[in-house]
């Protein structure tokens, strides 16, 4: 077994349990030391405090560290995960709420709300990598932040960290896809993160795709989106079984009216649910991670976070889907564009598998705008520049109108103020 410290910054996210069940289950890895840093104290003692539990119930014998302090919780780190969420769930609460007023949709990691939690955070995470260049530059930093492509576009272009960005969203696709059809099939995989379909499905060398969605196939809906289904027209359409999140292009209107009508915005639900989480963590009879867990979307967290760590720290060179540079793999995406491919993973990071499927139009198309946009947002989030980010609220499908865009842009920014040092520095 491969000896391993791990930093994981944020863990006072409900989370974190799934992450530790993870190491605790892993055949191949040996927590050496493990810090749990987050800068909320109620949060980082009651989460820490089960993740511990858990730890000794499994009999790990392993260096165990809760701070605050980032410097201290990244001294030896061998891997540091990140999972914060900068404004915490009020923030996202906001992300969701005030869009719909002008008629956009509201949601934490597309869109105009996702776009806000990319500013909010690409600060925090900037002063993460600096602060790994300095303490532990050796380190792996796995990314699971939100909207995990756009702060992988930040910190693999922006910063020298060894890094790769991962969601959930690839694992439970191929997973459910994989369950369909019944044995081992190729699947190609293509996309950004959140942003993505699975464009081939092959059984012995055959392509079984086009049957496969002929029979209704659609890969289930993660736990945190109401679904709205793909019609079988558009399914055909666009040759691919897309991303949930994908139901916010093609299901616009529907997600709007949910947006303007629901009784909970899924901030305050994800509120009660880690409330919740927080109150049956604090029972210290509990040593295991509850089931309740997987309301809050992180279906197979755990599973995809621990089995890449395995790839890199014992040199595997399997395959994951993940969050990296193009590097050609992609002949419509530029280089350094960061996308969420296939990618053979070894103690020398992620090396894009090639992809010999044909990428249909309609997703060049989505995937080239999409990534202007994000391109502008990394940007705006590094320099606080309103053109750079009125430049990404126009390209970006699911806004684009320049009167609703601009008015929701500025009242958004000035209830974020208080996170977005890049834009306010000149008026302090």
């Amino acid at each position: 077994m491969k000896e391993i410290t791990v930093a994981v910054i944020g863990s006072g996210s409900t989370y974190c349990p799934e992450l530790v069940d993870g190491f605790i289950k892993s055949k191949d890895l040996k927590l050496k030391k493990i810090t749990f840093m987050d800068i909320d104290e109620r949060k980082r003692t009651i989460v820490g405090g089960l993740c511990v539990r858990m730890l000794k119930n499994a009999n790990i014998d392993c260096e165990i560290n809760m701070t605050d302090d980032l410097d201290e919780a990244l001294q030896g780190a061998d891997f540091v995960v990140t999972q914060i969420r900068v404004g915490k769930l009020p923030a996202r609460l906001l992300d969701e709420t005030i869009p719909p007023k002008y008629d956009l949709i509201g949601q934490e990691t597309t869109g105009i709300g996702g776009f806000f939690k990319a500013l909010r955070t690409i600060p925090v995470m900037k002063n993460i990598a600096e602060r790994i260049e300095a303490i532990c530059p050796d380190a792996w930093l796995i990314n699971f932040t939100n909207p995990s492509g756009i702060i992988s576009e930040f910190i693999l272009n922006h910063t020298n960290v060894k890094s790769i960005g991962l969601c959930n969203v690839p694992i439970n696709m191929l997973d459910d896809t994989t369950e369909n059809a019944g044995c081992p099939v190729d699947i190609t995989y293509v996309g950004l993160n959140h942003l993505s379909w699975i464009n081939s499905v092959k059984k012995n060398g055959e392509e079984i795709l086009p049957g496969m969605i002929d029979g209704g196939f659609s890969a289930k809906v993660m736990e945190n989106i109401k679904d709205d289904g793909f019609s079988l027209e558009c399914l055909k359409a666009i040759q691919g079984i897309p991303s949930s999140y994908l139901q916010y292009y093609y299901c616009r209107d529907a997600k709007l009216e949910h947006c303007k009508s629901e009784d909970k915005p899924r901030a305050q639900v994800c509120m009660e649910i880690e409330e919740e989480l927080l109150e049956m963590y604090s029972d210290e009879s509990l040593i295991v991670k509850p089931a309740l867990l997987d309301k809050r979307g992180g279906h197979k967290y755990s599973l995809a976070a621990v089995s890449l760590i395995e790839s890199i720290a014992t040199d595997k060179n399997d395959v994951h889907v993940v969050n990296i540079k193009n590097n050609g793999t992609l002949p419509f995406m530029a280089d350094d564009d960061v996308v969420e491919i296939a990618a053979t993973v070894g103690k020398n990071g992620a090396t894009p598998v090639e992809i010999t499927v044909p990428v249909n139009g309609h997703m060049q198309g989505l995937m080239t705008v999409v990534k202007k946009y994000e391109k502008y947002a990394v940007e705006a989030g590094i320099t606080g520049d309103d053109e750079a980010a009125l430049n990404a609220l126009l390209v970006h499908p699911l806004v684009g109108d320049w009167e609703r865009g601009k008015a929701c842009y500025e009242e958004m920014k000035e209830a974020h103020k208080d996170y977005l040092p890049q834009f306010f520095k000149k008026a302090d």
